[in-house]
This record gives structure tokens, sequence and C-alpha cells, in this order.
């Protein structure tokens, strides 16, 4: 008998990846989906949808209710839904940790836990932890990776969310979970960093801070991997960091785009932090006037002013026996090829 699994926030750029593969692997495969969600990349026969409302109890549990008389629990649940832009600070909590916890109760409620709870964290619950760099006689630079062993400071509102939704989840009696910790997410479909490759596409660059940034990256293939991986070896009340094991300078990201889009010179500029801390302040005030979500926000300047995003993958290769298959340069010519295919560039 196939195994089922609910995927949330399927309809996303994470969640619309972990879709396809459970259908390869021959999961009985629900989407989970507000009644507002694009379909755009779910266009395959074999999924089953279902509406969810985090944010209303009664409704939720209404939900989960008429799925289970009619189809029985899930074995496996991979909470990918969540946000990781908001017009308010307190909104980070409500979609994140609020959404997560309404879920668990809920389904614990309704009788259907599952063998399985998969939660889609961030090495951003880490905050700057180990930005302080080390001058040895080479004069180089050397920062240590973020261990596992750590004690998470976050110090944007999205991280302060991630880390109290995992203090959640740790705190459940005997509760199935697995929490993955990704690094930068990249990918196609993914629109973030496709702004990056807009605007190399328009001969620019922009870079902040003057101290050496070392950055960390995963595929968004990699990322589906190690959680299937997971979900085969069974894996419960666990933490991984999720990287392509390999660490970037600032510049490599935007010198693989100029590659592959063919961009024969680019203009790089680099701000001071201060200035970009200013951009950031002011851009967010007037989003926030505007009822909008501004890409520079305080957050976002917290994120680009940090220095180092190592991260020790060793746990998840010897448990789980994951191995990447992108490293960065494979995964910008994949990205950069569907978005010229697909029209975005």
């Amino acid at each position: 008998m196939k195994q089922s699994i609910l995927i949330t926030g399927a309809s996303g750029f994470i969640g619309s990846f972990l879709v396809e593969e459970a259908l390869r692997q021959g999961f009985d495969t629900w989407a989970g989906i507000r009644k507002s969600s694009s379909k755009k990349f779910l266009g395959d026969k074999r999924i089953h949808f279902i509406e969810l409302d985090f944010g209303d109890t009664e409704v939720l549990g209404r939900q989960l209710r008429t799925h289970h008389n009619e189809n029985g629990p899930w074995d496996v649940v991979i909470h990918c839904a969540g946000a990781t832009k908001c017009k308010k600070d307190e909104d980070f909590e409500k979609h994140n940790y609020w959404a997560t916890r309404n879920l668990t109760v809920e389904l614990r409620r309704q009788g259907m836990r599952p063998k399985q709870f998969v939660y889609i964290s961030s090495l951003s619950i880490f905050g700057p932890i180990r930005d302080k760099a080390t001058h040895p006689k080479t004069d180089k630079w050397i920062y240590d990776p973020i261990l596992e062993t750590d004690t998470p400071k976050p110090n944007t509102a999205y991280g302060r969310s991630k880390v109290k939704t995992e203090n959640y989840l740790k705190s459940l009696q005997d509760y199935p979970y697995l929490i993955f910790r990704p690094t930068g997410v990249y990918g196609p479909r993914e629109r973030d960093y496709f702004l990056m490759a807009k605007s190399i596409k328009k001969h620019t660059d922009f870079a902040v801070g003057f101290t050496k940034q070392e950055i960390t990256f995963v595929y968004v293939k990699d990322l589906v991997q190690a959680i299937f991986l997971g979900i085969e070896k069974g894996v419960v009340q666990r933490e991984y960091f999720v990287s392509d094991g390999d660490v970037y300078d600032s510049r490599t990201f935007s010198d693989l785009l100029q590659k592959e889009l063919g961009v024969h010179f680019v203009l790089h500029f680099r701000s001071p932090l201060w200035l970009l801390k200013v951009i950031c302040g002011v851009s967010g005030w007037f989003a926030r006037m505007m009822g909008k979500v501004s890409t520079l926000n305080p957050d976002k300047y917290q994120i680009m002013k940090q220095r180092n995003w190592q991260c020790d993958i060793e746990p998840l290769k010897r448990e789980l026996g994951y191995e990447p298959k992108y490293n960065l340069e494979r995964g910008v010519a994949e990205a950069i090829k569907w978005y010229k295919e697909n029209k975005w560039l």
C-alpha cells in the first residue's frame, strides 16, 4: 500500500519540487494549499489537493477531520508553508510559529499524528554567531562553520519565528519531528536570487561591506534529496543543516550568473554597511506605510550584513548518506536555462 504524504506550501518554490519528488517516489501525494494559491507548478493529475487554513483552528480542524474521514491520516507531513517576507515583524510569528503550532495541535486532536513531521527551518536561526574571523600568518580570513551544538541567536524577525517553532516542536513529548535548516536555496522558480540575475543582465551588481564574506548555497533539488533521505530512513527528533558542502566568496554567484547570461561586462558596486542600513530602514518604513512588503528592509540588512554563512553538513552526510549533486556552477547553469526557457529572462 502506498504511503501518503502531505506537503504544505506546495504551490511555492521548494514545495512544488517536494511534490514532484513525492510523486516520483510513489507516494500518495497531497498538496496543501490556500484558496488563493496558484497551481502553475502543480499540473500533474496524480496530485490531490487540500485547502488548509492555518490561521483558524476551527476551520483547520474541520478540514483535517473531513480528510481523515474520507482518506485516513497521512504517514508523513512535510510542513513547508511559511513566510519569508512580511509587512510587520509580528506577522512572521503568525505565519511561521502559530501556523505550525495550530497544524500540530489539530493533527493530534483529529487522531492524525504522522509517523514523521518534517519541518523546513532555516540556517538564519543562528544569526551571526561565528562572524569573528582569525588572521593567521597567511593574512587570510578564516571563519569557523556553524555547528549543530551552537546555540541559536537569531537577529531577524524571520529567524526568531523559526527558532521559536523549532523549540515548540522539540517541547512536544515523543513528537516525531525532523528539522532541516537549509542555507540559501536557489534554482528554477525561485524569485529572490532571480532578482540578481535580472540585475546582472542589466550590467549591474550590488554587494555590501568590505570585510570578507563567505556564503553557502544549496540547489533546490539537493535540499529535496536530503529531506527524502530523512523520510526514507525514518529519522525523527533530529535537526540537520543543508548546503552543497562548498563555501563561496561574495562575487562567485554574480560571476557565474554573468557567465551563463553571456553578459560581457558588469559594473560592480559595493556599499558600506552604514549606507545599506539607512536604505533598508527607509525602504522598510515606506513599505509599511503603503501596506506593502519591501525586498530591502531591516531584516534584509541583517542578512546581507552577516559575513559567515558556513555550516557543518557532516552529520547529514554521515547519518543520511547525503551527497550533493549540484555545486554552484552546475546549479546556476540549470537555473538560468530554466529562466530563459520559461521567459523569465
